[in-house]
């Protein structure tokens, strides 16, 4: 995988607060809490308890555990209600075809999103196939985001900026 800054860093902003759902041991959060500085946030999640502890753990040992909000989440709830409208940026880094209820979690992170906030996802080549990722796309279509031109990210992934729905 290509190092985190280069496949976010065009959309990290110091001062944002970012959601990296998946985090899993903070290959992306702990350079995302570098990018967002002292004022930023960055909240990850993840099914996986242990994986959580881990990045809790590496944060620490980098003097970034303030910058991070790290705790477990459900399958099908992140349990973020307390950062509606609060979030800049979702970075989906190699994820987006892990989630089991790919709607129910676009329709949680709209409410998680700023009205200007966006969504970067970014799949692998060659485990995400190019159908799979239009497929994925598809999805993100119906819930009501719209694509916007996605950074240049260096390699074949397979990138898209994506603008929530709107809100009424």
């Amino acid at each position: 995988m290509e190092p985190p800054e280069k496949l976010v860093g065009a959309c990290v902003e110091p001062g944002t607060t970012v959601l990296d759902p998946g985090c899993g041991f903070g290959y992306v959060s702990l350079p995302l809490a570098r990018m967002v500085g002292p004022q930023g946030r960055v909240i990850s999640v993840d099914i996986e308890p242990r994986a959580v502890e881990r990045l809790v753990r590496r944060a620490r040992k980098a003097g970034l555990a303030e910058r991070i909000d790290a705790r477990p989440c459900e399958a099908r709830d992140l349990g973020l209600v307390e950062y509606a409208g609060k979030v800049s940026l979702v970075t989906v880094i190699h994820t987006l075809h892990e989630f089991e209820d790919l709607p129910g979690f676009l329709s949680q992170v709209a409410t998680l999103l700023e009205p200007t906030g966006r969504m970067l996802v970014v799949e692998p080549p060659g485990h995400v196939k190019p159908a799979q990722f239009a497929a994925e796309l598809e999805v993100c279509r119906r819930a009501g985001y719209r694509e916007l031109d996605p950074p240049v990210v260096s390699g074949r992934h397979q990138v898209a900026l994506l603008a929530p729905p709107a809100r009424d």
